[in-house]
């Protein structure tokens, strides 16, 4: 009985312990994909980034389909600061046809992205991130030579009508990384259509 009361409190205190330890930081693998305009692109062909914002998306989403020009606007702002955006589509095309190559280099040109626009063909970089929704939002940062997840999740708080958004969750994590400041919100639910992963 002694015993087992000794096992019951180490238990305890290993429990109340591991709360304080830091949080191990989830980093991610580096990758090479290719864009639409047939080129294979990684992480390390940005020398000089600090840090990506890294979008996952597709084409037959509708909630998708409401984010190119703020992911251009993104982009824009802070691709020139050491932070690009990089677009990835990982849904499986054999369930969804308007997500295949071809229909991706369509509409990249339809709508004028600024951004190149990765085929995760064998969807293993969605995995990587552990990415769920489209779109599903990272932002990553270098650290000792590695990418560091920072913010995963909503692009921001409003998908349907981007004039009433309140909080631009990845131009605020960027912003204050870039500040050298705490990031307030790292983590928020990301909202839109389920990436279908192959069985």
């Amino acid at each position: 009985m002694k015993k087992l009361k000794n096992i019951f409190i180490i238990s305890v205190y290993l429990f109340i312990a591991s709360a304080f330890l830091p949080k191990q930081k989830e980093t991610i693998l580096d990758f090479s994909l290719k864009n639409i305009d047939g080129k294979m692109i990684s992480l390390a062909n940005y020398k000089d980034a600090k840090g990506f914002i890294i979008v996952f998306t597709c084409n037959h989403c509708p909630f998708a389909k409401l984010y190119p020009p703020r992911l251009n606007a993104l982009n824009k702002k802070y691709d020139s600061l050491g932070v690009p955006l990089i677009a990835i589509s990982s849904t499986d095309t054999m369930m969804y046809e308007e997500d295949t190559y071809p229909n991706m280099v369509i509409k990249a040109t339809n709508e004028q992205f600024s951004f190149p626009y990765l085929f995760d063909e064998m969807q293993s970089v969605a995995k990587n991130f552990k990415a769920q929704k489209t779109p599903h939002a990272f932002v990553i940062w270098k650290e000792n030579n590695q990418w560091v997840v920072k913010y995963n999740g909503a692009i921001d708080d409003n998908g349907m009508e981007p004039d009433k958004v309140t909080e631009s969750y990845v131009a605020n994590a960027v912003d204050a990384l870039l500040a050298n400041k705490k990031i307030t919100t790292t983590e928020t639910k990301s909202i839109g259509c389920q990436i279908a992963f192959r069985k």
